[in-house]
Protein backbone atom coordinates (compact mmCIF):
# COMPACT_ATOMS: atom_id res chain seq x y z
CA UNK A 1 0.00 0.00 0.00
CA UNK A 2 1.19 3.51 -0.78
CA UNK A 3 2.58 5.45 2.13
CA UNK A 4 0.82 8.57 0.78
CA UNK A 5 -2.37 7.53 2.56
CA UNK A 6 -3.68 5.13 5.20
CA UNK A 7 -7.07 3.51 5.66
CA UNK A 8 -9.04 2.02 8.53
CA UNK A 9 -12.50 0.44 8.67
CA UNK A 10 -14.66 0.58 11.79
CA UNK A 11 -18.40 0.30 12.26
CA UNK A 12 -19.10 0.35 8.54
CA UNK A 13 -17.09 3.56 8.06
CA UNK A 14 -13.93 3.48 5.95
CA UNK A 15 -11.61 6.36 6.78
CA UNK A 16 -8.92 7.22 4.23
CA UNK A 17 -6.32 9.75 5.35
CA UNK A 18 -3.98 11.40 2.84
CA UNK A 19 -0.63 12.05 4.48
CA UNK A 20 2.29 12.92 2.22
CA UNK A 21 4.28 15.89 3.56
CA UNK A 22 4.83 18.65 2.88
CA UNK A 23 1.66 19.46 0.88
CA UNK A 24 -0.06 16.15 0.05
CA UNK A 25 0.85 16.44 -3.65
CA UNK A 26 0.73 12.95 -5.17
CA UNK A 27 2.78 11.56 -8.03
CA UNK A 28 1.34 9.49 -10.88
CA UNK A 29 1.75 6.11 -9.18
CA UNK A 30 0.22 7.42 -5.95
CA UNK A 31 -2.86 8.72 -7.78
CA UNK A 32 -3.42 5.28 -9.28
CA UNK A 33 -2.91 3.65 -5.88
CA UNK A 34 -5.40 6.05 -4.33
CA UNK A 35 -7.97 5.25 -7.02
CA UNK A 36 -7.57 1.51 -6.49
CA UNK A 37 -7.96 1.80 -2.74
CA UNK A 38 -11.09 3.98 -2.94
CA UNK A 39 -12.59 1.52 -5.40
CA UNK A 40 -11.70 -1.44 -3.17
CA UNK A 41 -13.30 0.20 -0.16
CA UNK A 42 -16.51 0.81 -2.08
CA UNK A 43 -16.75 -2.87 -2.96
CA UNK A 44 -15.89 -4.10 0.53
CA UNK A 45 -19.05 -5.64 2.07
CA UNK A 46 -18.02 -4.19 5.45
CA UNK A 47 -18.04 -0.61 4.16
CA UNK A 48 -21.21 1.50 4.12
CA UNK A 49 -19.68 4.95 3.74
CA UNK A 50 -16.21 6.40 3.06
CA UNK A 51 -14.64 9.45 4.71
CA UNK A 52 -11.64 11.04 2.98
CA UNK A 53 -9.57 13.59 4.90
CA UNK A 54 -5.92 14.56 5.27
CA UNK A 55 -3.19 15.37 7.75
CA UNK A 56 -0.74 18.23 7.46
CA UNK A 57 -0.91 21.80 6.24
CA UNK A 58 -3.76 21.27 3.80
CA UNK A 59 -6.05 18.72 2.22
CA UNK A 60 -4.33 18.18 -1.13
CA UNK A 61 -2.15 20.31 -3.41
CA UNK A 62 -2.91 18.10 -6.40
CA UNK A 63 -0.24 16.60 -8.61
CA UNK A 64 3.49 16.57 -7.96
CA UNK A 65 4.69 19.43 -10.19
CA UNK A 66 8.31 18.46 -9.57
CA UNK A 67 7.67 15.03 -11.08
CA UNK A 68 6.17 16.61 -14.20
CA UNK A 69 9.00 19.14 -14.46
CA UNK A 70 11.53 16.29 -14.45
CA UNK A 71 9.37 13.91 -16.52
CA UNK A 72 6.89 15.84 -18.68
CA UNK A 73 6.05 12.63 -20.54
CA UNK A 74 4.32 11.39 -17.40
CA UNK A 75 1.46 13.82 -17.95
CA UNK A 76 -0.49 10.96 -19.56
CA UNK A 77 -0.01 8.81 -16.44
CA UNK A 78 -0.90 11.71 -14.15
CA UNK A 79 -4.03 12.39 -16.20
CA UNK A 80 -4.93 8.71 -15.95
CA UNK A 81 -4.41 8.60 -12.20
CA UNK A 82 -6.46 11.74 -11.63
CA UNK A 83 -9.29 10.45 -13.82
CA UNK A 84 -9.32 7.09 -12.04
CA UNK A 85 -9.33 8.70 -8.58
CA UNK A 86 -12.12 11.18 -9.25
CA UNK A 87 -14.19 8.47 -10.93
CA UNK A 88 -13.59 6.11 -7.98
CA UNK A 89 -15.06 8.78 -5.69
CA UNK A 90 -17.95 9.90 -7.89
CA UNK A 91 -18.97 6.43 -9.11
CA UNK A 92 -18.26 4.67 -5.85
CA UNK A 93 -21.02 2.24 -4.83
CA UNK A 94 -21.28 3.94 -1.41
CA UNK A 95 -21.43 7.61 -0.37
CA UNK A 96 -18.14 9.46 -0.03
CA UNK A 97 -17.72 12.28 2.49
CA UNK A 98 -14.75 14.61 2.05
CA UNK A 99 -13.45 16.63 5.01
CA UNK A 100 -11.12 19.41 3.86
CA UNK A 101 -8.82 21.86 5.61
CA UNK A 102 -6.16 24.32 4.53
CA UNK A 103 -5.46 24.38 0.80
CA UNK A 104 -7.70 22.44 -1.58
CA UNK A 105 -5.93 22.72 -4.93
CA UNK A 106 -5.97 20.98 -8.31
CA UNK A 107 -6.51 17.30 -7.64
CA UNK A 108 -7.89 18.26 -4.24
CA UNK A 109 -10.67 20.10 -6.08
CA UNK A 110 -11.24 16.97 -8.18
CA UNK A 111 -11.71 14.77 -5.11
CA UNK A 112 -13.94 17.34 -3.43
CA UNK A 113 -16.03 18.01 -6.53
CA UNK A 114 -16.53 14.27 -7.08
CA UNK A 115 -17.69 13.65 -3.50
CA UNK A 116 -21.24 13.26 -2.22
CA UNK A 117 -20.90 15.42 0.90
CA UNK A 118 -18.33 18.08 1.81
CA UNK A 119 -17.44 19.38 5.26
CA UNK A 120 -14.76 22.01 5.69
CA UNK A 121 -12.72 23.64 8.40
CA UNK A 122 -12.93 27.41 8.59
CA UNK A 123 -9.31 27.56 7.42
CA UNK A 124 -10.04 25.78 4.13
CA UNK A 125 -9.40 27.57 0.84
CA UNK A 126 -10.36 26.39 -2.63
CA UNK A 127 -8.42 27.16 -5.83
CA UNK A 128 -7.69 25.71 -9.24
CA UNK A 129 -4.38 27.28 -10.37
CA UNK A 130 -4.13 25.12 -13.51
CA UNK A 131 -3.51 28.07 -15.85
CA UNK A 132 -0.54 29.07 -13.69
CA UNK A 133 0.80 25.49 -13.85
CA UNK A 134 0.56 25.14 -17.63
CA UNK A 135 -2.23 22.59 -17.45
CA UNK A 136 -6.00 22.27 -17.74
CA UNK A 137 -8.66 20.11 -16.06
CA UNK A 138 -10.77 20.26 -12.94
CA UNK A 139 -13.32 22.73 -14.24
CA UNK A 140 -15.99 20.03 -14.43
CA UNK A 141 -15.45 19.18 -10.76
CA UNK A 142 -15.25 22.85 -9.74
CA UNK A 143 -18.60 23.33 -11.48
CA UNK A 144 -20.18 20.85 -9.04
CA UNK A 145 -19.14 23.28 -6.30
CA UNK A 146 -19.67 26.73 -7.82
CA UNK A 147 -21.89 28.26 -10.53
CA UNK A 148 -20.56 28.72 -14.05
CA UNK A 149 -19.36 32.31 -13.87
CA UNK A 150 -17.67 31.80 -10.51
CA UNK A 151 -15.90 28.76 -11.92
CA UNK A 152 -14.58 30.83 -14.80
CA UNK A 153 -13.44 33.61 -12.50
CA UNK A 154 -11.57 31.16 -10.29
CA UNK A 155 -10.11 29.29 -13.26
CA UNK A 156 -8.94 32.36 -15.19
CA UNK A 157 -7.48 34.19 -12.17
CA UNK A 158 -6.23 31.24 -10.10
CA UNK A 159 -7.45 33.06 -7.00
CA UNK A 160 -8.53 31.17 -3.90
CA UNK A 161 -11.82 31.41 -2.05
CA UNK A 162 -12.16 30.77 1.68
CA UNK A 163 -14.60 28.33 3.26
CA UNK A 164 -16.82 31.00 4.79
CA UNK A 165 -17.30 32.76 1.45
CA UNK A 166 -17.59 29.43 -0.39
CA UNK A 167 -20.27 28.30 2.04
CA UNK A 168 -22.81 30.67 0.51
CA UNK A 169 -22.70 28.70 -2.75
CA UNK A 170 -24.29 25.77 -0.96
CA UNK A 171 -21.92 22.85 -1.57
CA UNK A 172 -20.42 22.75 1.94
CA UNK A 173 -22.59 20.88 4.43
CA UNK A 174 -20.81 22.29 7.48
CA UNK A 175 -17.99 24.72 8.24
CA UNK A 176 -16.36 23.98 11.58
CA UNK A 177 -13.15 24.67 13.48
CA UNK A 178 -10.26 22.51 12.32
CA UNK A 179 -10.20 20.62 15.63
CA UNK A 180 -13.83 19.62 15.01
CA UNK A 181 -13.46 18.63 11.35
CA UNK A 182 -12.97 14.89 11.69
CA UNK A 183 -15.83 14.50 14.16
CA UNK A 184 -18.15 16.54 11.94
CA UNK A 185 -17.46 14.14 9.06
CA UNK A 186 -17.73 11.07 11.26
CA UNK A 187 -21.04 12.22 12.71
CA UNK A 188 -22.54 12.35 9.23
CA UNK A 189 -20.87 9.05 8.33
CA UNK A 190 -22.41 7.33 11.36
CA UNK A 191 -25.89 8.45 10.28
CA UNK A 192 -25.36 6.92 6.84
CA UNK A 193 -23.70 3.76 8.19
CA UNK A 194 -26.81 3.09 10.29
CA UNK A 195 -28.97 2.84 7.14
CA UNK A 196 -29.68 -0.21 5.00
CA UNK A 197 -26.57 -0.82 2.89
CA UNK A 198 -28.73 -2.12 0.03
CA UNK A 199 -30.87 1.04 0.05
CA UNK A 200 -27.87 3.38 0.29
CA UNK A 201 -26.15 1.68 -2.66
CA UNK A 202 -29.31 1.94 -4.75
CA UNK A 203 -29.70 5.59 -3.74
CA UNK A 204 -26.10 6.41 -4.73
CA UNK A 205 -26.53 4.87 -8.19
CA UNK A 206 -29.89 6.57 -8.67
CA UNK A 207 -28.58 10.01 -7.70
CA UNK A 208 -25.61 9.69 -10.03
CA UNK A 209 -27.99 8.79 -12.82
CA UNK A 210 -30.11 11.93 -12.52
CA UNK A 211 -27.19 14.38 -12.61
CA UNK A 212 -27.03 16.72 -15.59
CA UNK A 213 -24.37 15.48 -17.98
CA UNK A 214 -21.60 12.97 -17.37
CA UNK A 215 -18.89 14.22 -15.02
CA UNK A 216 -16.30 11.74 -16.27
CA UNK A 217 -16.91 12.61 -19.94
CA UNK A 218 -16.61 16.32 -19.15
CA UNK A 219 -13.34 15.79 -17.31
CA UNK A 220 -11.96 13.60 -20.13
CA UNK A 221 -12.73 16.43 -22.54
CA UNK A 222 -10.75 18.84 -20.37
CA UNK A 223 -7.81 16.45 -20.14
CA UNK A 224 -7.39 16.59 -23.91
CA UNK A 225 -6.63 20.27 -23.50
CA UNK A 226 -4.07 19.48 -20.80
CA UNK A 227 -2.15 17.50 -23.41
CA UNK A 228 -2.52 20.40 -25.84
CA UNK A 229 -1.25 22.82 -23.18
CA UNK A 230 1.78 20.62 -22.58
CA UNK A 231 2.91 21.11 -26.18
CA UNK A 232 3.38 24.84 -25.47
CA UNK A 233 6.73 26.16 -24.21
CA UNK A 234 4.73 28.35 -21.83
CA UNK A 235 3.59 25.20 -20.03
CA UNK A 236 7.16 24.05 -19.44
CA UNK A 237 8.07 27.55 -18.23
CA UNK A 238 5.30 27.52 -15.61
CA UNK A 239 6.58 24.25 -14.14
CA UNK A 240 10.21 25.36 -14.18
CA UNK A 241 9.27 28.64 -12.48
CA UNK A 242 7.31 26.74 -9.83
CA UNK A 243 10.26 24.44 -9.08
CA UNK A 244 12.69 27.37 -9.02
CA UNK A 245 10.28 29.44 -6.89
CA UNK A 246 10.24 32.44 -9.23
CA UNK A 247 7.74 34.28 -11.41
CA UNK A 248 7.10 32.70 -14.80
CA UNK A 249 8.29 34.72 -17.81
CA UNK A 250 6.32 34.68 -21.05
Amino acid sequence: MSQAFQTTIDGGIAELVINKPPVNALDSSEWFALARRIDELGHDPEVRVIVIRAEGRGFCAGVDIKELDAHPERIVAVNGGNYATFKAVHRNPVPVIVAVHGFVLGGGIGITGAADIVVASDCATFALPEVDRGAMGGGAHLQRLFPVQKVRYLFFTGEKIGAREAERYGFIERVVAKAELREAAMEIARKIAAKSLAMIRIAKEALNGIEDGNLEDKYRWEQGFTLQAYTSPDSAETRRAFVEKREAKF
